[in-house]
């Protein structure tokens, strides 16, 4: 399997930059994986300029192979459902148009549509690919930046589900963490914009006071949804995925932030007590 990337990898003739290539996983449900675009399971095909293509900017496919990234990102993980655009392209071409100097992103789809937060415990089949599909990233090089995480709207039907839902994905958060060999690893959530539910409330306070170390959030509340009221649109996704490289180019440690430094790990920012803020 790690043989498989590496070729991939070398074929890309970058070797160099790919080996510090920053990984930024992608996780959680419909909202991440992208419906952006999809009106009765059927995408339109448009793709704004916010999420254009860009050598430097690569994705992990279910087949473990870095490749350039192109929506829908999510086209080979998310496969019960028809994908659209999601937020990870606008965030990737975001973060390197504010940040020329940040060099390569490998983004690794992970999310899926319908899920509620049960289903990403660790030992689950959601969980697993996770942890699997992040550790795969590594093989050849880089760096796990961040994990940006859109889920909830499945946990807002049920008013039990609404309760546990902040320890639950607080308990999910550090079990990645622990997995991935990194206690401080950034991550970014979003709140949510809608819900399936009447109960969408309980899971945003959640979401909002959820105080973890390292943990922020953007909210999505009012952002324009698709006719179904539940997945944003196209545009949506665009400003969220801006909202997201914000965030995160906010709160990036300042020595992972340049050229040189970039093959530093989460291991050697732990060790010098660098905080992401």
């Amino acid at each position: 399997m790690a043989n498989s990337i590496e070729k991939t990898t070398q074929d890309l003739s970058h070797d160099d930059v790919l080996q510090g290539k920053n990984i930024v996983v992608l996780a959680g449900q419909s909202n991440m994986s992208g419906r952006g675009g999809v009106i009765n399971d059927t995408w339109d095909g448009f793709v704004p300029p916010e999420c254009h293509q860009n050598s430097s900017i690569l994705r992990l496919s279910a087949g473990l192979t870095w490749e350039e990234a192109m929506e829908p990102l999510h086209r080979d993980i998310d496969v019960v459902r028809t994908c659209g655009v999601g937020p990870g392209m606008a965030f990737a071409n975001s973060v390197l148009e504010k940040d020329p100097s940040f060099g390569v992103i490998g983004l690794v789809p992970c999310a899926v549509g319908g899920t509620n937060i049960s289903e990403w415990r660790r030992g689950s089949v959601l969980y697993n690919q996770l942890i699997r599909r992040a550790n795969a990233a590594l093989q050849g090089g880089g760096v796990i930046r961040a994990l940006l995480w859109y889920q909830g709207e499945s946990d807002t039907v049920i008013h039990k589900d609404a309760e546990l839902y902040k320890r639950r994905l607080m308990k999910f958060f550090d079990d990645v963490r622990s997995d991935l060999m990194s206690p401080i690893l950034p991550v970014i959530q979003v709140a949510l914009a809608s819900g399936k539910g009447p109960y969408k409330e309980i899971v945003r306070k959640a979401q909002l006071e959820t105080n973890l170390q390292n943990v922020k959030c953007v909210d999505a509340k009012g952002l324009p949804l698709e006719p179904d009221g539940l997945h944003l649109t196209t545009l949506a996704q665009v400003e969220l995925g801006k909202m997201l490289a914000d965030a995160f180019l906010q709160n990036v440690p300042l020595p992972v932030r340049s050229n040189a430094p970039k093959r530093f790990n989460n291991f050697f920012l732990d060790l010098l007590g660098i905080p992401f803020r």
